[in-house]
C-alpha cells in the first residue's frame, strides 16, 4: 500500500498543497487563492480541510494511506504545544491551536512549523543542503527568514523562534523594523525598502526589482551596483551569524535570490574578508534547489520527523 503525506505551503497570496511521497517526489498538486479562502481561523482550517479531501479523492486514495499532513505557515509556531502565535501581516491570529482544530476536522496526524523553518527542512533533506549536517537558509523577499539547520536538526530555540537573521542588527542606528526593533537587516535588503530605493536610483516610479535584474543582465552598471550593495548588506548581516555557528552552507531563496549571479560573488568576497579565517574559508553560498516545491517538500519532512518516520 502506497502511503503519503500531505504537504501545505501557506502564503500571503497562494496556498499550495502536495501529495508528497515518502522519498519526497509531488505526485499530485492543487493551488488555492489564499483570498478565496478566507483568513480567519475557522475559514482557513476549512478551506484546507476540504482541498486535503479533494486531494485524497482525485488521487482515488483512502485516509489511511495518508500518514499525516504538514503545514508550514508565515508566522510564530510553538511546535510544542502546537499553537500559532501569530501570524505575519494577518490579524485576529493569537495562541491558536491549530493543529488540534485540523486534526479533528480531517482525523488525521497533523503538524505545523514556521514556514523558512519547512523550508530549511526540505533544502537540508532533498535540496542543495543535501549531505549537510550544518546549514543556514535565509529566504529574501517582503521579509528576510531564516531556518537553521545544527548537526542534523532544526534548531528552533527555547521559544520555537530561532533563525530570524533577517532581524540581526547591522547598524547601532538606524530604521524602525516591523519586529519592533531598528537597523535589522530586512530594513534594508526587504523587498519594499529596495522598491524604494529602486525608484530614486533609476528615477522611475513602477520600476520593479525583476526590472533591475533585467537591466543588470543587459550590462547596466547602476543596476549591478544596486545588487551588489545589497549583496554587501546580506553579507554583513550574516557575517556574526556564520562567526557563531560555523556552518558549511548557506542557502538563499525568495525572489531577491533572482539576482544570484550579482548578489553571491559579493556576498562570498565579503564574507571571506570578514568573517574568521576558518568559518570564512568552510562556508559555501547556493540558491535554494527546490524554488516554489519547498515549502510543500518541507511540509513532507517536518511531518515524517515528528511521526519518526525515516
Amino acid at each position: 500500500m502506497n502511503q503519503f503525506v500531505i504537504g501545505i505551503d501557506i502564503g500571503g497570496t497562494n496556498i499550495k498543497f502536495g501529495l508528497v511521497s515518502k522519498k519526497g517526489q509531488i505526485v499530485s498538486r492543487l493551488n488555492l487563492k489564499t483570498s478565496s479562502v478566507g483568513k480567519n481561523v475557522s475559514q482557513l482550517a476549512e478551506g484546507l480541510v476540504s482541498a486535503c479531501l479533494k486531494l485524497i479523492s482525485e488521487n482515488h486514495l483512502a485516509k489511511k494511506q495518508i500518514l499525516g499532513i504538514g503545514i508550514g505557515l508565515p508566522g510564530l509556531v510553538n511546535i510544542k504545544r502546537s499553537i500559532v502565535y501569530s501570524l505575519t501581516n494577518i490579524k485576529g491570529w493569537k495562541n491558536v491551536p491549530f493543529k488540534k482544530i485540523i486534526e479533528k476536522r480531517i482525523g488525521i496526524s497533523t503538524f505545523i512549523d514556521n514556514d523558512v523553518n519547512v523550508v530549511a527542512l526540505a533544502e537540508w533533506k532533498y535540496g542543495a543542503g543535501k549531505g549537510v549536517t550544518d546549514l543556514i537558509c535565509m529566504t529574501l523577499g517582503t521579509g528576510v527568514g531564516g531556518g537553521l539547520i545544527l548537526n542534523n536538526t532544526l534548531y528552533r530555540g527555547a521559544g520555537f523562534a530561532a533563525g530570524e537573521v533577517g532581524h540581526i542588527p547591522i547598524n547601532e542606528k538606524g530604521k524602525k523594523c516591523n519586529c519592533g526593533g531598528f537597523a535589522c537587516m530586512e530594513t534594508v535588503v526587504g523587498n519594499q525598502y529596495l522598491e524604494k530605493k529602486a525608484k530614486k536610483v533609476f528615477n522611475k516610479e513602477n520600476i520593479t526589482l525583476e526590472q533591475v535584474t533585467a537591466l543588470a543582465d543587459k550590462g547596466n552598471k547602476k543596476a549591478i551596483l544596486f545588487w551588489e550593495q545589497t549583496a554587501e548588506h546580506i553579507a554583513n548581516g550574516l557575517i556574526g551569524t556564520i562567526n557563531t555557528l560555523n556552518p558549511s552552507l548557506v542557502v538563499v531563496g525568495g525572489g531577491v535570490a533572482k539576482a544570484h549571479k550579482y548578489i553571491f560573488p559579493v556576498m562570498r568576497q565579503v564574507i571571506k574578508k570578514r568573517a574568521m579565517h576558518i568559518q570564512g574559508r568552510m562556508v559555501k553560498i547556493k540558491k535554494v534547489k527546490l524554488g516554489q516545491d519547498a515549502g510543500i517538500i518541507g511540509s513532507q519532512v517536518l511531518a515524517l520527523e515528528m511521526l519518526k518516520i525515516r
